[in-house]
């Protein structure tokens, strides 16, 4: 199929795509890196009849070191996180899933503004983003608002994000120096979405747990926060006995759709598996 006839729009600036928002409203689409909307439109899931392009608004793409915080410009493209210095030293998780994302040519121009605000459980980024307690900035015609990912992710293709607003920056935390950390993934193949998939972030003192955050990828219609399993390390030494009860704590809260990937069982049980190794090799990673 091809996609129904629309209006291409390029703005030049961010007040010109917010008005073209506001001027066309349900009508309009916003285009990133293209990689979750172009499919849709040529199975005719979306029909925008204008179609606005953020390829040529300045200030939408960097990654900055913003103090206590790392902060990313949503037209920031998955070969820009993984290549960036910044990120490999201070937020190495986001890294490691960016590498992850389905294959180079992808990677080129699919862009972490865009994955977050398709809203598909799917997608690795929504899972990454509540590990890493992250919020974002909106920006629509009354100015900005920031909202956290804990807030922003409500269902399947379905955010907080207003039909007016723009996602135009990530704001992230700095994990502490010697933080854990791993994405853990399950596929069937290269570029293939996760069948299940777990992100950690570990920080001890000593022998004991001092934070931990677990989130859960293409296991409910949502990302999931694993907060029983969270609660269940705090605290607590990391050994065979307290990651198996923390696997079973996130297993609790998946909610899968059965598919070509697996059934419901099937891949409750892979999230399980996931959140293990994941622990394990944040683990490994963390300072104690």
């Amino acid at each position: 199929m091809i996609p129904r006839p629309f209006e291409y729009h390029a703005p030049r600036s961010l007040p010109d795509a917010i008005g073209l928002l506001s001027q066309y409203g349900d009508e309009a689409k916003l285009l990133a890196g293209g990689h979750s909307l172009l499919p849709m439109m040529k199975l005719r899931f979306a029909q925008p009849g204008h179609l606005i392009d953020l390829g040529k608004v300045p200030g939408l793409k960097g990654i900055y070191d913003a103090g206590n915080e790392i902060r990313i410009g949503a037209m920031t493209t998955e070969n820009e996180l993984i290549w960036s210095e910044l990120l490999q030293q201070k937020c190495p998780l986001l890294v490691e899933a960016a590498r992850l994302i389905s294959d180079p040519q992808v990677r080129y121009l699919g862009t972490l503004g865009g994955d977050i605000s398709h809203g598909d459980p799917g997608n690795d980024h929504p899972a990454i983003m509540l590990a890493l307690d992250a919020s974002f900035v909106l920006s629509g015609p009354s100015g900005e608002r920031i909202v956290a990912a804990s807030e922003f992710f409500l269902g399947t293709y379905y955010t907080a994000l207003e039909s007016t607003e723009i996602l135009t920056e990530i704001r992230i935390p700095t994990p502490a120096a010697g933080t854990g950390y791993c994405y853990s993934k399950l596929k069937r193949k290269t570029g293939d979405f996760a069948t299940a998939a777990t992100a950690v972030l570990l920080r001890m003192n000593g022998s004991l747990v001092e934070h931990v955050s677990i989130a859960l990828t293409n296991l409910g219609p949502t990302a999931l926060k694993a907060a029983d399993a969270e609660a269940a390390l705090q605290g607590e030494e990391i050994n065979d006995q307290t990651i198996a009860q923390a696997a079973k704590l996130a297993m609790s809260v998946c909610e899968p759709v059965a598919d070509l990937r697996g059934d419901i069982e099937y891949k409750t049980a892979m999230a399980g598996v996931m959140t293990e190794r994941a622990l394990r090799t944040a683990y490994s990673r963390a300072s104690r």
